[in-house]
């Protein structure tokens, strides 16, 4: 298979893509709303949004906290605008880029990915973890949705493979290409947790796709997170 520049893969692929992961992805049905409904729903949540896409977790999210200010990045010019065109009246910041290299803001209540993250390494993640989380305020989590795997063999395998392909076909360093290299979920929360997370949690998974939540802060005993 021939690797295809990150943003242009999705650019080409923007007809029927929310179908596409709706129908094709196992138990999508299931985890976008179940993502959706780790958010905040309080009054004035602030959201950022990593690799938003066309925002198919932001469709129920939007439902249980219409008023809610979000803030999405991706690499798709062609998402976000029909991102925007789903949601024209809701309070929507989007911007274009790499969200590793771009400012993130800050005070967020929450960070969500959904689907996003798979196809970077630990070395690519750890700093933007460490970003993410002093982008959000005091109390406020990280939901993670995503491609996992649970054999480490597996994930070297894959990550081989890409380089592989990517040797072959002369590709230069510093730009993104689809090819999926999920980590374990241990390796997964151990970055979180280098990452500076107080608490880090798998929420619920169905088959490879895992929900888990990396926490600023410890909670107090006996107190549950708002959401």
């Amino acid at each position: 298979m021939a690797l295809e520049e990150m943003a242009a893969f999705f650019e080409a692929r923007l007809d029927g893509y929310d179908e596409h992961m709706l129908t094709n992805i196992e138990s999508a049905e299931e985890f976008y709303p179940y993502t959706a409904a780790q958010l905040p729903v309080k009054e004035g949540a602030k959201l950022l949004d990593l690799g938003c896409g066309t925002g198919l977790e932001l469709e129920y999210y939007f439902k249980l906290n219409p008023a809610a200010e979000v803030v999405g990045i991706d690499l798709s010019a062609g998402m976000l605008t029909a991102l925007k065109e789903k949601f024209p009246d809701r309070v929507l910041t989007l911007i274009q880029g790499s969200y590793f290299t771009i400012s993130l803001g800050d005070r967020y209540d929450a960070v969500v990915s959904v689907e996003s993250l798979h196809h970077f390494t630990r070395e690519e993640k750890l700093p933007l973890y460490k970003r993410v989380r002093d982008a959000l305020d005091d109390g406020g989590y990280f939901v993670l949705t995503d491609y996992m795997v649970t054999d480490e063999t597996i994930e070297r395998e894959l990550r081989s493979e890409y380089e592989r392909l990517k040797t072959e076909a002369k590709l230069p360093d510093g730009a993104f290409y689809h090819f999926d290299t999920p980590l374990t979920v241990e390796h997964e929360c151990a970055i979180l947790r280098d990452a500076g997370f107080a608490q880090v949690e798998v929420l619920k998974h169905w088959g490879n796709t895992y929900c888990m939540m990396a926490r600023k802060q410890n909670l107090p005993l006996n107190e549950e997170i708002s959401i």
